[in-house]
């Protein structure tokens, strides 16, 4: 949280690209130039011509070392934060996942308690990943405890997080009257439609009605069909939705991530893991809202073959954009930080490399590997050289 100046870094600026440096005290960016800083630092780092990209922000992610957010502890937590600059994540929303109304409970009173430490990535607040989905597109959401969207209830659950809920997934057709819907959007919270059933027309409708965002844009939800685009259709068509994206080849096929990143466009996309507490560790079985979750290769599966979240990285899911899509580093800075930073309403102080607002920088080389992970001005991962 020193006095720090970043020399000789390629700056992903939100406009344009420049060579030069970052001044950074207190953990906040104090200036940033292509000559001379304007006074002296205690300390200079040099970036070694590396790419300088805002710190990624992953909007959805319910666990990683052995941690999950409905472990409902402070350890677990501070797990996650902890893990998460080694991908050069900065900043998360710890995700729930559908489960009895005391587990959730749980889970949320934590969030409310938690304090990040120095060096961990920012808990910014939780997405609220069910219980208000479709039983029909329930994927690894536990059927027995889905219900019916429920304004009340939800209020009672964003007071106990101490109105720390930014995101909540729901299925927009089981909401009658859109009475949730109505409710987040009129709190700026995100209302995003996942694990729905939703044909295009209701997609299109509840986006009238303050739906903002799909929830891993393809997976549990209806996919294009030539005579009902479905809610995909919707994430391609409808400019007022933003798109959530598992970019790990395995939820989403290469080529598929290539046509989203044609059509959609990296300014309504944001790339997110949905990883699960088996990230980061070996192969084998993990809990997952009471569920046994088996992990080999890279997937995670229940024991009937549904995927169940991820073990994906963000620092692969840039390179997996880059390989597969053609993703510009511009654009990455866009649906990895900028993009998720507006939507989740804090793009005053995260989301871009700009004067005044937190030093949360990672450091790519020209293969797009990560380098380096500052969180507010702390280093708080280093690749071994």
């Amino acid at each position: 949280m020193g006095d720090i100046l970043l020399r000789n870094v390629r700056i992903c600026l939100p406009e344009k690209k420049m060579h030069g440096y970052i001044g950074i005290m207190n953990g906040e960016i104090v200036e940033i130039g292509e000559d001379e800083p304007s006074r002296p630092y205690n300390q200079e780092v040099d970036g070694e011509n590396k790419y300088a990209l805002p710190g990624f922000i992953d909007g959805h992610i319910h666990g990683a070392a052995g941690a999950d957010t409905m472990d409902a502890t402070q350890e677990s937590l501070h797990k996650m934060a902890a893990w998460l600059p080694n991908e050069g994540t900065t900043a998360f929303l710890a995700t729930t996942i559908t489960q009895d109304q005391k587990a959730i409970e749980a889970a949320l009173e934590h969030v409310d308690l938690f304090s990040n430490q120095t060096g961990e990535a920012e808990l910014i607040g939780v997405h609220l990943e069910g219980p208000f989905v479709n039983p029909k597109k329930a994927g690894a959401q536990p059927l027995s405890h889905i219900r019916k969207p429920d304004a009340e209830l939800f209020r009672k659950w964003q007071q106990l997080s101490g109105d720390n809920i930014k995101v909540v997934t729901l299925a927009p057709e089981c909401d009658e009257d859109y009475q949730l819907t109505e409710l987040l959007a009129s709190e700026q919270i995100v209302a995003s439609a996942g694990h729905t059933d939703a044909s295009f027309e209701q997609i299109k409708k509840a986006a009238r009605q303050g739906i903002g965002q799909l929830t891993h844009l393809c997976n549990q939800m209806n996919g294009i069909h030539h005579r009902d685009v479905g809610a995909v259709g919707a994430g391609f068509l409808l400019p007022a939705l933003m798109s959530e994206l598992i970019a790990d080849g395995i939820h989403v096929a290469p080529e598929m991530l290539r046509l989203i990143y044609q059509n959609v466009g990296p300014e309504r996309l944001i790339l997110i893991t949905d990883s699960l507490r088996g990230k980061g560790l070996e192969d084998g079985t993990y809990d997952l809202g009471g569920q046994a979750v088996t992990v080999k290769d890279g997937k995670a599966l229940l024991p009937d073959g549904t995927l169940a979240g991820s073990m994906l990285q963000m620092k692969d899911a840039v390179r997996n954009m880059a390989a597969f899509a053609g993703a510009s580093v511009s654009d990455i800075a866009k649906m990895t930080a900028e993009n998720p930073a507006r939507q989740y309403h804090i793009y005053d102080r995260k989301g871009s490399l700009e004067k005044g607002k937190d030093a949360d920088i990672v450091l790519l080389d020209d293969q797009l590997t990560l380098q380096a992970t500052y969180c507010k001005g702390k280093l708080a991962y280093q690749k071994e050289k």
